[in-house]
């Protein structure tokens, strides 16, 4: 797998890096150097693997796909209490 990069008319070396980088990040290939730095064992890739496949349990309680904060239009109400020293 060669990735190579031409020379466009007008653009300076900087640019050609950054266009190298974004195929490099592109093909995956920064993903898997930085992977293969350090030896992994078969059984670690493997629970690796099994974790990443793995579905997430779901909230009891939750009937909201995205989970996450609650919009503005889905809060409780307005704010009370706290240090604020609001007015009395």
């Amino acid at each position: 797998m060669a990735i190579r990069i031409k020379a466009r008319s007008g653009e300076s070396v900087e640019q050609m890096l950054r266009r190298f980088k974004k195929l490099c990040e592109k093909e995956g290939l920064t993903k898997d150097v930085k992977r293969k730095q350090n030896y992994e064992k078969p059984s670690e890739r493997k629970r690796r693997d099994a974790r990443r496949h793995e579905p997430r349990p779901v909230r009891p309680g939750s009937d909201r796909q995205g989970g996450g904060r609650p919009r503005k239009s889905e809060s409780k109400g307005p704010r009370r209490g706290g240090m604020g020293g609001g007015g009395f």
